[in-house]
């Protein structure tokens, strides 16, 4: 189940629930999800749908990674881009080939530490990771062309903000009981904000679990 013909349907599914980007779609083909997931799991690796990976998180839907990414990169390309949850690495594998430098913090040691072997077996040499609260971010290497959260705070930080560069986008879920995904724009001390959707992500929360 983890033949290129499985994958190229993944492919096709997503452009059928509106996926455009050729670039995003060329780079899920080629991602091999079933790494990201449990052997137990792998079989199901290819469906369009969320796994999970241990530690009450879950690997996200290929189309909601699609998406996210899309969205992200609809305004050109991105040169620093910061990623709030690295949990398995297949949104980071996803985004490594399509940005420039890429960022990923991950609060669960387990999940940052399974996901750093794998990126580095598969040679995704443009990542940097860190086990950290996601709610800081990563300031030190900011400001950020694009930021992507894959974990739903009720209001985004502000600390995410003030990481954005100017001109920079920023997408993540918001709320607790119904979620949205939300894309932030920059344009100097003005943030403008567009509702796109209604998702269902893990919850966003503080500390790093050891």
């Amino acid at each position: 189940m983890t033949s290129q013909r499985t994958r190229n349907r993944l492919v096709q599914r997503l452009r059928d629930s509106g996926i455009r980007s050729q670039a995003v779609l060329d780079v899920i083909a080629q991602t091999p999800r079933h790494l990201f997931v449990d052997e137990a799991l792998a079989h199901r690796a290819y469906e369009d749908t969320a796994l999970p990976i241990g530690h009450g998180q879950t690997i996200s839907q290929p189309l909601t990674v699609a998406r996210m990414t899309e969205v992200l990169l609809e305004a050109g390309p991105l040169a620093r881009v910061l990623e709030i949850g690295t949990g398995s690495g297949y949104q980071t594998a996803v985004l490594s080939p399509l940005v420039g430098t890429l960022y990923s913090v991950e609060r669960i040691e387990p999940l940052h530490l399974k996901a750093r072997q794998r990126l580095q077996q598969l040679n995704y040499r443009n990542v940097r990771l860190k086990l950290s609260d996601g709610t800081w971010g990563w300031p030190e290497y900011g400001p950020y062309d694009g930021i992507l959260a894959a974990a739903a705070p009720d209001a985004v930080p502000d600390s995410l903000l003030q990481q954005l560069a100017d001109g920079g986008r920023l997408i993540m879920p918001v709320g607790s009981q119904e979620q949205k995904l939300v894309l932030i724009t920059r344009q100097g001390d003005n943030f403008s904000r567009k509702t796109l959707e209604s998702v269902r992500f893990v919850p966003f929360l503080p500390g790093v679990q050891r």
